[in-house]
């Protein structure tokens, strides 16, 4: 008889329990049933990490400095340089000294015009050429200019000392982002493009390799030495 009270009573608590809205301790319960991606790689033989793809960088913003070109892109000086982000959805930046992204901030500095040029360059390639890798853009100028040679790295610039050049690398034909290092590794279709888009975007001056057959308005496009990885755009100086 008292078993059969005792058997009542847990089961009357175990009822109102349950009405109450009480939890078991979850120090005691069950693990939770794997996700479904995790259940089918268990079925697949053991634990397999499940790969998931990069979220893409967060759109990037520009802090535009009402900047100032003084003198000429090889004797001149830069005021109130604008930063180019190390790098954001469509573009990366490279360090033509240490080999590696993001290039070091100190040599991402120009006007405002050749720094809203890039980032409208960059756009209108990623939608011309989607599912290419993003743009590569080396060097711009020091954050007040002035010279950018040797000292700064081997081979050093000439020019780049008021924040109108920069230099941007050729895509590679095996699409890994990093400067090519070849002729051979140049996609010259994405190359051609590349020029094309600073052409039209108003480019003053855009050199490009010798070896590599890149066209274009030979009042602006022209071979220069040394430019088989990369072309160098140079844009008005606004300020005259």
């Amino acid at each position: 008889m008292l078993t059969l009270c005792v058997i009542a009573i847990a089961t009357v608590g175990a009822a109102y329990a349950l009405r109450s809205g009480e939890q078991e301790d979850p120090a005691r319960s069950a693990a939770p049933p794997p996700a479904p991606r995790q259940q089918a790689a268990s079925r697949a033989g053991g634990a397999r990490k499940v790969r998931t793809r990069p979220r893409p960088p967060a759109l990037v913003r520009v802090r535009y400095r009402g900047s100032r070109a003084l003198g000429l892109p090889h004797a001149g000086s830069l005021v109130n340089g604008t930063r180019l982000p190390a790098r954001g959805r469509h573009f990366a930046t490279w360090d033509p000294i240490l080999r590696r992204s993001p290039n070091r901030l100190w040599r991402r500095y120009a006007t405002d015009d050749l720094v809203r040029m890039l980032m409208s360059v960059q756009r209108s390639y990623a939608q011309r050429e989607p599912g290419e890798p993003p743009m590569l853009i080396g060097d711009l100028s020091r954050p007040h200019g002035g010279d950018f040679g040797i000292r700064y790295g081997i081979v050093g610039h000439s020019t780049h000392q008021n924040g109108l050049d920069a230099d941007v690398y050729y895509p590679r034909t095996d699409r890994r982002l990093s400067a090519p290092r070849t002729v051979a590794q140049v996609d010259r279709r994405l190359a051609q493009r590349m020029v094309d888009l600073f052409v039209a975007a108003g480019a003053e001056t855009v050199l490009v390799g010798p070896s590599l057959d890149l066209r274009g308005p030979p009042a602006v496009v022209a071979p220069y030495p040394n430019h088989d990885n990369h072309l160098h755009v140079r844009i008005r100086n606004p300020g005259g």
